[in-house]
């Protein structure tokens, strides 16, 4: 059974961040719509993202497939959105109940984004980190190049 965190249990906050060279409108879009989503949300040129549904409201769901592109290994992420600023960022509970921010903010004609997030208990904070910067990495190219 896996364990739930107790109010008394200190919760580890990994951040990351990114700055993309690209205005935050696109940025925003990038991030959130689900065509844009699949093309990016994965960690390494092995895996992929072949489903992404996103209802960007307070209580709406966010759902995500990964998967190895071997076939190998899959697992979906889903979320429920507990905040929302249009264009700026949000705060949704991932279904292990773990938090993550999403916040961002224009620095001329480029956006800086800072991502904090829930550590889980298996594995280490370095490889959370890693994994979740990777992601992040995926998104800055794609946001500037594709977007």
């Amino acid at each position: 059974m896996k364990e739930k965190h107790s109010p008394n249990m200190e919760k580890k906050i990994i951040k990351i961040e990114a700055l993309i060279q690209a205005e935050i409108n696109l940025v925003w879009d990038c991030y959130t719509q689900p065509l844009h989503i699949t093309k990016w949300n994965f960690a390494s040129d092995d895996w992929h993202c072949p489903m992404a549904e996103n209802d960007l409201r307070v209580d709406g769901k966010y759902h995500v497939r990964m998967e190895a592109k071997d076939g190998s290994f899959g697992f979906d992420l889903e979320a429920t959105y507990k905040s929302l600023e249009l264009g700026k960022g949000f705060v949704y509970m991932m279904s292990d109940e773990r938090m993550v921010t999403v916040s961002m903010t224009p620095e001329g004609n480029n956006t800086h984004i800072l991502i904090e997030f829930e550590a889980e208990n298996v594995n280490s904070v370095e490889l959370q980190r890693a994994g979740w910067q990777a992601i992040l990495n995926n998104f800055k190219k794609h946001a500037e190049t594709n977007g």
